[in-house]
């Protein structure tokens, strides 16, 4: 009696183990994730592809500086020269503002 009592101690103890040792093996597996920011520069989001807004606006002021030069057929030829004009520098002008980048902050787990 004295060896089976031993036995079935023996048996009870390999078993909690066996069960302590695959609940200890499924917490194991789980990682936790490890999650950071990062910032990361992206081009602007363009919302005027064809840059009529600088280009109008160029044009206007242009236009009202040329006319300030002159007189005659002259101011007609500088109002023009300076709609042309300032229509170019205003359409470079919002063509350099949309090439502008931004930063943004995303947030990445591993």
């Amino acid at each position: 009696m004295n060896s089976t009592f031993k036995t079935m101690i023996a048996a009870a103890l390999v078993s909690c183990v066996m069960v302590t040792g695959a609940a200890g093996a499924q917490t194991k597996s789980k990682k936790t994730p490890h999650c950071y920011n990062v910032e990361v520069q992206r081009p602007k989001q363009i919302k005027d592809q064809h840059k009529i807004a600088g280009t109008a606006i160029g044009a206007v002021a242009g236009g009202l500086l040329g006319n300030q030069v002159g007189g005659g057929n002259g101011k007609k030829l500088a109002t023009a020269a300076g709609a042309v004009g300032g229509a170019f520098a205003g359409r470079k002008i919002q063509e350099n503002q949309q090439n502008k980048t931004e930063t943004v902050i995303e947030r990445r787990c591993d």
